[in-house]
């Protein structure tokens, strides 16, 4: 490399089940604290609802309903992460989101197989930092075409209908 720097990725890390994940900060619009949540009829069960985002609705999914994970409690370090996944833009709950860092591309390997139950479609692969592990989503993957079909169906409808 010419200028001597060596390609990165930047991440917004946070917690989920007790793991370690990673986004593209590129993704995230912002983090906020947990907040009431109003429930949309008949959308899939991951789906928590929608929140007003200064005059904006967003619809809210619980990544731990979406990947199968046990249920955490909400406790004061809750978040909702706000990301452009594909064509909407979503609210994400995590556990936790601790910091923003580098990850050197070099230290990322494809997922394996099976990562503590996460099916490795929705995964862009693992970062090494520091002896830890950072398990990579991959956001355009986390809500399939048709699901993301039926969250713009259903926020147009759930709108209209109020």
């Amino acid at each position: 490399m010419a200028n001597g720097t060596a390609a990165e990725v930047q991440l917004v890390v946070f917690q989920l089940a007790g793991e370690t994940y990673g986004v593209d900060i590129n993704y995230v619009q912002e983090i906020i604290r947990m907040q009431n949540i109003t429930p949309i009829p008949r959308t899939p069960a991951f789906i928590e609802g929608v929140i007003n985002l200064r005059g904006r609705i967003i619809p809210v999914i619980d990544l731990h309903k979406r990947f199968h994970l046990p249920q955490g409690e909400v406790t004061n370090n809750t978040r909702i992460m706000v990301v452009e996944m594909g064509r909407v833009t979503v609210g994400m709950i995590v556990d936790s989101v601790s910091e923003v860092l580098r990850l050197p591309v070099a230290s990322i390997e494809p997922p394996p197989s099976m990562i503590s139950g996460i099916d490795v479609a929705y995964l862009k692969g693992v970062g090494k930092w520091n002896e830890r592990l950072i398990i990579l989503l991959d956001l355009e993957r986390v809500l399939q075409e048709s699901e993301q079909r039926q969250l713009e169906q259903g926020m147009a409808a759930g709108v209209d209908g109020q």
